[in-house]
């Protein structure tokens, strides 16, 4: 698309995941980073709204599209070398947006949790995307990049190391403070709304592999219940995106060609502390996932204020375990709430890394980590908050 207008164009700004996106371009992008974007919604004067409550140039350009409206989708498309898209639920809101993307050879860049909706769409326009030139990046938010990047991060280190990646990698929540999005709520609602209806997607679902086509791996951990690590020295609890990051660290080791091998095992879990209180801990987790997508549940365009935001953090562990029972740890932190302050520099990193770094990555449907590996961890290291460290 060498003859587009825009290099970026940041579809669903006026929400309030895509009005972050625009911020933090508006913000970074500028003064001899020349980027060329422009704000695209539904409404022209909500759009001019968010362009002066985030202090864009005036001349930042708008331009009026709605998923209800395929052509309106297609004219957009036709203006830029890529989309980064917030409005979710993709399963609702996705298709006809990442169609035209598709049709057009645009890049494609969304927060999807929704891994039913992802095989889906893979099935049916990877083939297309290959033809087009197109490059389909799902899940660029804290769903999944940090854990894919740390999974590839600690296997590098295991390399070292170990002289080999190791077969067994946990991925462990230290900590994390911060709002889970609306619409990651909205979307997990979704998705098991839409498995109600129709069981046949209940095997989807609870399928490590899902993501996967034509491989199936060893049997893995179904972190459902809590359980005493005795290496860790914790209660672990079940993670919550477990069941989207799990499924994404799958696809990147088979869109890399298998270089965990393909007798890899995954899971994530929340390390919740020792002894009777971490117990007690896991069990208040256990309860805690239960409501998330319940009536209390945060609605989409609903986010925590600027102070919480930056007040919010997140805190992974990831351990490589060799067959010999040797172990390498690493850490990957981030200085933002995950949902929503660090979730919009990534996904907006993930677009410029792809545009500027990784131009070569051939077309077709990806995850973030498989695209652009080191250099996505040295983007994010150098703009975005997070850190990668192996540790002692």
């Amino acid at each position: 698309m060498s003859s587009a207008k825009f290099d970026i164009v940041v579809y669903g700004a006026t929400g309030f995941t895509g009005q972050l996106v625009a911020e933090y371009l508006s913000a970074h992008y500028k003064d001899g980073k020349a980027l060329t974007w422009a704000l695209a919604g539904r409404s022209l004067d909500k759009l001019r709204s968010v362009r002066e409550a985030i202090g864009a140039h005036a001349e930042t350009p708008l331009i009026v599209a709605d998923a209800s409206d395929a052509a309106s989708l297609k004219a957009m498309v036709a203006q830029t070398r890529s989309v980064i898209t917030t409005v979710g639920p993709y399963q609702f809101y996705g298709e006809e947006l990442l169609a035209a993307c598709v049709a057009a050879g645009v890049d494609y860049f969304d927060l999807c949790g929704e891994p039913v909706w992802m095989r889906k769409m893979i099935d049916k326009y990877e083939a297309a995307a290959k033809a087009s030139g197109a490059r389909i990046v799902f899940s660029c938010g804290y769903d999944s990049v940090p854990f894919e990047l740390g999974t590839f991060f600690v296997q590098e280190e295991a390399k070292r190391v170990f002289g080999a990646p190791a077969p067994r990698v946990k991925g462990r929540v230290r900590d994390m403070r911060g709002t889970l999005s609306g619409g990651t709520a909205a979307s997990a609602k979704a998705t098991f709304d839409a498995v109600a209806k129709d069981l046949s997607l209940v095997a989807i679902l609870n399928d490590p592999f899902a993501l996967t086509p034509g491989f199936t791996g060893p049997k893995q951990p179904k972190g459902n219940k809590p359980f005493v690590e005795e290496d860790l020295q914790s209660w672990a609890a079940p993670f919550a995106m477990a069941l989207i990051n799990t499924r994404n660290v799958h696809r990147s080791n088979m869109l890399m060609g298998f270089p965990y091998g393909k007798d890899f095992v995954y899971d994530e879990m929340v390390l919740t502390g020792p002894g009777e209180m971490g117990e007690a801990n896991a069990k208040r987790v256990m309860a805690a996932n239960a409501g998330k997508t319940g009536p209390g549940a945060p609605k989409p365009g609903e986010g925590p204020s600027k102070e919480e935001r930056e007040n919010g953090l997140f805190d992974l562990l990831y351990v490589a375990i060799a067959p010999d029972g040797r172990q390498v740890r690493a850490g990957v932190t981030g200085d933002r709430d995950p949902g929503y302050g660090s979730t919009s520099r990534m996904i907006s990193e993930c677009a410029i890394c792809l545009l500027r770094d990784a131009a070569d990555v051939p077309a077709g449907f990806w995850t973030p980590g498989a695209a652009m590996q080191h250099k996505l961890i040295k983007r994010l290291r150098d703009n975005a908050g997070l850190t990668f460290e192996v540790e002692t």
